[in-house]
């Protein structure tokens, strides 16, 4: 129960902390359902504090009060590459922390969802020919706590580089690119903070067979505050709602879904014994795969939202190559 009265505060919380500053912010996604479980890498996304939505393909620098936007790639969303969504209704379908619902249901995040379409996404997602909710990936835009935890990790950025990175997005092509190997939605979050930060996130050619995966994402991050502690990297994490719907599950990069899954693991032994650089491959994955847990972290926190900065703490054994017991 005392969960429960803590989520609307939560969202107020969060704002007031992405508030605080500028930043660019990865936002490292858990993964659910039927395909999350056969490829668990989850999502990601890139929250930007000083840049706001003129229409959700349509960026401008955001006025004084306004919290930002969540933009990321998305596969079959309204024929777009790139959708922008404010990160009240991103996370919670809702427009203001004082309408986060405490529990949910299934039904009550449909509700919640279309009711957020119809009102703002009605242009890029309409009705469908019988003239009711359509079915498709549109409901990724909003609501994503109602489906998982995300694990955030933010540096800052100057007004130069929000300006150069909106005229960017409204000046280039915004048509379907994605794929699943090579254009997903962990490069465009690469590409996105690379732009802040050149080289910052880079592929795993081992652990993850050169695809770019979120979790890839935020350990480079976290390696790059750890060599720049002057970019002075924050961190906290946004549960996932209570309710009925089933909870997300851990993260994981390509070769460690292989390595710590018995329905992938059993099959591929025999390749490894007798193919050194797939054993070589397996044992990295598992290896760097144990030492970033983002859900032990939290754990280790008591599950409450970090702090700025403390996931730093937590994680430099892993950045000093040593296993967080």
């Amino acid at each position: 129960m005392r969960m429960r009265k803590k989520v609307p505060v939560l969202a107020g919380w969060l704002l007031l902390t992405l508030a605080a500053r500028a930043d660019v912010v990865l936002l490292l996604e858990e993964p659910f359902g039927a395909f999350g479980g056969m490829t668990p890498t989850g999502h990601a996304a890139v929250y930007l504090s000083r840049v706001c939505a003129a229409t959700p393909v349509f960026l401008r620098r955001c006025e004084s009060g306004e919290p930002g936007v969540v933009i990321s790639r998305y596969h079959r969303v309204a024929g777009f590459d790139w959708i922008a969504i404010p990160p009240i209704p991103y996370l919670y379908a809702v427009e203001h922390a004082s309408e986060v619902p405490e529990w949910v249901g299934e039904q009550q995040v449909a509700r919640l969802r279309d009711a957020y379409r119809r009102a703002h996404l009605e242009d890029i997602v309409p009705d469908d020919p019988e003239g009711v909710t359509p079915h498709g990936d549109w409901i990724q835009l909003v609501g994503a706590s109602y489906d998982r935890t995300i694990y955030t990790y933010g540096m800052p950025t100057t007004p130069a580089q929000d300006d150069a990175l909106i005229r960017d997005f409204n000046s280039g092509p915004n048509s379907p690119r994605f794929n699943l190997l090579f254009r997903n939605c962990a490069d465009f979050s690469r590409q996105v903070i690379d732009s802040f930060y050149p080289h910052a996130v880079h592929r795993s050619l081992i652990g993850d067979l050169g695809i770019m995966t979120p979790k890839q994402a935020a350990k480079c991050l976290l390696r790059y505050g750890r060599k720049h502690p002057a970019v002075d990297l924050t961190s906290f994490v946004i549960p996932q709602i209570p309710g009925d719907i089933p909870r997300s599950s851990p993260v994981r990069g390509v070769l460690e879904s292989f390595v710590r899954s018995k329905r992938y693991a059993l099959p591929l032994a025999p390749l490894a014994v007798l193919h050194p650089a797939v054993g070589a491959g397996m044992a990295y994955a598992w290896v760097g795969g144990a030492g970033f847990h983002p859900r032990e972290i939290a754990t280790a926190h008591g599950g409450r939202p970090l702090k700025p900065g403390s996931v730093m703490e937590a994680l430099r054994p892993e950045l000093d190559g040593t296993k967080i017991q």
